[in-house]
């Protein structure tokens, strides 16, 4: 029998603060279904990610209850019961009564009993938390169970005023990571770190892009990670230019820069994304190496203007006048820094924003402004930071700008770190993934 992978009394005081801030609304929050490959052959299983927060279970098909109205039994699973003739086919299952003693569940019933008690589970509740539009097999059983309450309101006086979604509340409390949590990421940052320094050690003109994903994406399941977080980038040359190249396929030539973006997976689904670039035969050009020490300014400031208080914005504007102020110097855009930001003439050498939330979720959820107003960094909150240079042909200058001379086309950077809030400033979860000029070089 497997060990749940996250601690229960951790889960336990998950959904205590999740069902506080429920109120009086039920929430119903199911797990992801099997997704079919091919023919009778399904993906790999990813749990969805709010459903795993809340219950540390990683089986297809189940659904949770969150009943705060509720005074007995207020986490309630709806899970695929033992099955040994299934069991020899797809595997273990816990079953109702693992549901119970392995994840804290008050109560566990088969999945195929939902559509008969959703309804009384849900009887008494001020309104109903689920996300409408993504659960097609569980989301008429709600709206149903709701419409019945809506119909005996005016013999019962008592009705689900509302169908509202569960995320800003989830989310909002996934945003702070706790201090576990935080572990969990520096150990996804040291395995995504250690496979970036391997690859470049082996990096050499003639392989095969997709050589260098192998390399990368053993040391993930070597270290016990489940494998990749995303499409491991590996683009040489012009390839880099494409922001999300998964193709893997091309040769690594001589001369050319190598952007390797590439994290792992936990098995909890904590996650690291390091993206690093570095000349394939060993040695910068004039103009890549006066790009690539463009960038890491760029990369450096940003990082460290995390902190408390700053936000997620700040940071990215930070890079953008590094990155303006340098181009500016080097002749690839004309005019002032805070001209061309203004006009957003640089889109076409820089045309992403600088990180994105990092937890369960690569591009993990959470607001990054609330109406007018950028949320503020936190203790606890991880972004990566990532700013990059792209210089091909694929966007039109704008006009005003100079037109771009041969020697500079063909050249993409990015460099990317993980980066925790901490209570006085920051921690570089992935430093350990080197990115001086020097280091870059052999």
């Amino acid at each position: 029998m497997p060990e749940p992978l996250i601690d229960p009394l951790l889960l336990a005081e998950r959904r205590g603060r999740f069902l506080r801030q429920l109120g009086g609304a039920a929430a119903v929050i199911p797990a992801a279904p099997l997704v079919t490959h091919h023919a009778d052959v399904e993906h790999a299983f990813r749990q969805n990610s709010d459903f795993w927060y809340l219950t540390g279970f990683d089986e297809p098909g189940a659904v949770a209850l969150f009943l705060p109205h509720r005074s007995e039994n207020p986490f309630v699973l709806f899970v695929e019961p033992k099955d040994p003739g299934a069991e020899v086919w797809n595997g273990f299952r816990w079953g109702c009564e693992g549901a119970v003693a392995g994840f804290g569940a008050d109560l566990a019933h088969p999945r195929s009993e939902l559509a008969e008690r959703l309804g009384g589970y849900l009887e008494g509740a001020e309104g109903i938390a689920f996300r409408v539009g993504r659960h097609p097999e569980v989301e008429p059983l709600v709206l149903k169970a709701w419409a019945r309450q809506l119909d005996r309101a005016p013999r019962s006086g008592h009705a689900a005023l509302g169908l509202v979604a569960p995320c800003p509340l989830l989310h909002e409390l996934r945003l702070r990571k706790s201090p576990e949590e935080l572990l969990r990421l520096r150990e996804a940052a040291r395995i995504s770190a250690e496979a970036h320094e391997l690859a470049r050690q082996v990096v050499r003109p003639g392989l095969n892009e997709r050589q260098i994903q192998a390399v990368i994406e053993h040391h993930f399941l070597e270290q016990g990670a489940r494998g990749p977080a995303y499409g491991s980038i590996v683009a040489g040359g012009d390839n880099a230019c494409v922001l999300h190249y998964t193709a893997n396929n091309a040769a690594l030539r001589p001369g050319d820069l190598v952007l390797i973006d590439a994290g792992c997976s936990l098995g909890d689904y904590y996650n690291g994304d390091i993206t690093r670039t570095f000349p394939i035969n060993g040695r910068f050009s004039g103009e890549q190496r006066a790009l690539y020490e463009l960038v890491l300014a760029a990369q450096e400031a940003a990082v460290a203007a995390v902190a408390p208080g700053q936000t997620a914005e700040g940071v990215h504007d930070t890079a953008v006048r590094v990155l303006v102020a340098g181009l500016l110097e080097l002749g690839l855009l004309v005019g002032t820094v805070d001209g061309v930001i203004e006009q957003g003439a640089f889109r076409h050498l820089y045309m992403h924003r600088t990180g994105h939330w990092l937890g369960l979720d690569v591009h993990d959820v959470g607001a990054y402004r609330l109406g007018e107003h950028h949320v503020e960094l936190e203790p606890g909150m991880v972004l990566t930071v990532e700013p990059g240079l792209y210089v091909s042909d694929r966007l039109a200058v704008p006009e005003g700008q100079p037109a771009i001379d041969d020697r500079w086309k063909g050249i993409g950077i990015r460099i990317e770190d993980d980066v925790a809030v901490s209570e006085h400033g920051h921690e570089n979860l992935t430093a350990a993934a080197l990115k001086a000029p020097v280091a870059m070089e052999r």
